[in-house]
């Protein structure tokens, strides 16, 4: 129960934060929350008593969070408050790798509700502080913000963007290069301990009114550097390997900004026959066709797969708004329906398919150790066993792409979410645009063979095994019931999933020398059924990954595999249900 010296406290940090809100939108929100909260409105206290329950707090993952006033909000004091803590972080970091170099920075943006404004603002502060800033010229991809700060050399690098998150949220993601991080993390998204020490610069940020903003000295970019990306990653493609480009697209940006990168990107590389959404082509905050804005949601793709049939199109790709993702949708031979490709499932075809850019022209290996493909520990096995085929070495690692796109001589990476990095040496992150061209690639290869991207990956379950996988997602409204259900599994571990005892039980919380320590629990069954419980590092979600391997001798035998591999998942998701109390 609130007592009335909290209240009399609340009360007076809203009409300071008021008085001190730079943004007049936000100030005004405040107020009027103000208002009827003192005509007893309890939706008015409860939204106070959110927005002020305490700081907005920097992780591995930056800011993210919905567009409002108060410290536990994305707005403008928050955000003045990060740049200037993160600008604090790369002039100490650059000074002590290197002494009398100015740190340099690169700010992206995306479309969604003041994206721009925090850009700017962020632009003006790290000039400011004596950093030498690039600002991009307008709302563009995050690959793009990746690509650019190794391509300019730059010490640090911020994208303003929520991904893929509901229309209200905004976020603050952040990448190192350069001066301030080893060789391995330059060009990617942090990782623990630069997270936390940019936190604490962020916490030693004095009032607000002490926060430097340059009125000009940060450089706008031009359009050049946008177009080395396009063409760079255009030039991904092999059409000397792979000439085929009969392919009909359907694309849509689900109202982010990755449209026009995208199809002009497919187009350059020899897909001229791409149909955007129009509905969802041009960049839209409010985001209307769609009740939430990722691609893994249901109905995300009703739009894209309606023009499709409209089209008779052979393939559909979607990014996610800000287009580090993309997502597969294609017609399945078997019921001759539409439908979107796992994860796991793009995962798989696109480790193939790099493997195969790569191969003698008789398909066996070319040389040994040729690098190194990775995917995140809850994202499908069958990646290692292509590695191996291939003549590839494999590593598994910990879950996002901070960690995937640090792995040592990284060739491919991918993550069961959408997530794929199929050119690492250009953008050391996941990229949905230059995974679209090996997608299109691939796709149009199978088509010239009078084949299916179904086809392809049938091929790869006769050689390596069927790999099916599911998942289960359990929302909750309070965080303390995800430490309860983790915490009831390890005091009463499960002994069985599907009918099959389990063999191997591993507490990722204990770190191995192959991952650092994570809140997750890994069970591997006698018959190589693979069930990983985990809480979500981004969302109040317990996540449940499951994943169930059937043999398969020859193609007549895919049906029954394909129908013993559901059964067997149900009974895993059964007996996960089970063991957690639900």
């Amino acid at each position: 129960m609130t007592t009335p010296a909290a209240e009399s406290r609340l009360l007076t940090e809203a009409r300071e934060w008021a008085a001190q809100d730079p943004d007049p939108a936000t100030s005004a929100a405040l107020l009027e929350l103000l208002r009827r909260d003192g005509e007893g409105d309890p939706a008015a206290r409860q939204e106070l008593a959110d927005s002020f329950s305490g700081t907005l707090q920097f992780g591995t993952a930056g800011l993210r969070a919905a567009l409002g006033p108060g410290p536990n909000r994305m707005n403008r004091v928050v955000v003045r408050r990060a740049a200037a803590g993160f600008a604090a972080f790369l002039l100490a970091a650059v000074a002590e790798a290197a002494p009398g170099t100015r740190p340099r920075a690169v700010v992206g943006y995306d479309a969604r509700h003041n994206s721009d404004v925090f850009a700017a603002e962020t632009a003006a502060i790290f000039t400011a502080a004596g950093i030498e800033t690039f600002l991009l010229p307008a709302a563009l991809p995050t690959p793009l913000l990746a690509y650019a700060v190794r391509a300019l050399g730059c010490d640090g690098g911020v994208m303003v963007t929520a991904s893929h998150n509901p229309p209200q949220d905004n976020g603050y993601k952040v990448y190192l290069g350069r001066h301030a991080v080893p060789e391995s993390g330059n060009g990617a998204q942090i990782v623990a301990p630069f997270d936390a020490a940019i936190a604490a610069h962020i916490d030693a940020v004095g009032p607000l009114a002490g926060i430097a903003l340059a009125t000009e000295g940060w450089t706008v970019l031009d359009g050049s550097l946008a177009a080395a990306y396009r063409e760079a990653t255009a030039g991904l493609a092999r059409p000397d390997r792979f000439p085929a480009r009969d392919l009909r697209i359907v694309l849509t940006p689900l109202h982010g900004v990755g449209g026009a990168t995208a199809l002009a990107v497919l187009n350059a590389a020899g897909f001229q026959n791409v149909t955007l959404v129009a509905e969802q082509a041009e960049p839209d905050p409010g985001f209307p066709t769609v009740s939430f804005p990722n691609p893994e949601e249901p109905g995300a793709l009703d739009l894209a797969l309606q023009a499709a049939e409209r089209l008779d199109a052979d393939i559909v790709i979607a990014n996610d708004p800000d287009a580090d993702r993309a997502a597969v949708a294609a017609k399945d031979p078997d019921t001759g329906a539409w439908r979107m490709l796992r994860g796991d499932e793009v995962g798989a075809l696109l480790g193939a398919h790099v493997a195969a850019r790569s191969a003698n022209a008789d398909g066996t290996p070319e040389g040994e150790h040729r690098g190194v493909f990775a995917n995140s520990i809850v994202s499908s096995r069958l990646l290692a066993r292509i590695a191996a085929a291939a003549g590839y070495d494999h590593e598994e690692t910990l879950t996002g792409f901070k960690w995937i796109s640090r792995v040592p001589g990284l060739v491919y990476g991918y993550e069961e979410a959408l997530g794929y990095c199929v050119a690492p040496d250009l953008v050391k992150d996941k990229d949905g645009i230059s995974a679209a061209v090996l997608i299109a690639e691939l796709a149009a290869a199978a088509k010239a063979d009078g084949r299916t991207v179904f086809d392809t990956l049938d091929d790869l379950y006769l050689r390596h095994g069927l790999h099916a996988s599911d998942q289960l997602s359990i929302r909750v409204a309070d965080l303390g019931l995800l430490d309860a259900m983790m915490n009831r599994l390890r005091v009463s571990p499960p002994e069985s999933f599907a009918s099959s005892a389990v063999e191997v039980y591993t507490d990722l919380a204990e770190g191995s020398p192959q991952l650092p320590p994570t809140d997750g629990l890994l069970y591997v069954t006698r018959d190589l059924t693979r069930v990983i419980i985990r809480p979500s590092g981004t969302e109040p979600k317990l996540k449940c990954y499951l994943e169930v391997i059937q043999h398969v001798g020859s193609a007549a035998e895919l049906p029954a595999a394909r129908q013993a591999a559901r059964s067997a998942l149900d009974a895993a998701l059964q007996d996960v249900s089970e063991a957690l109390g639900l």
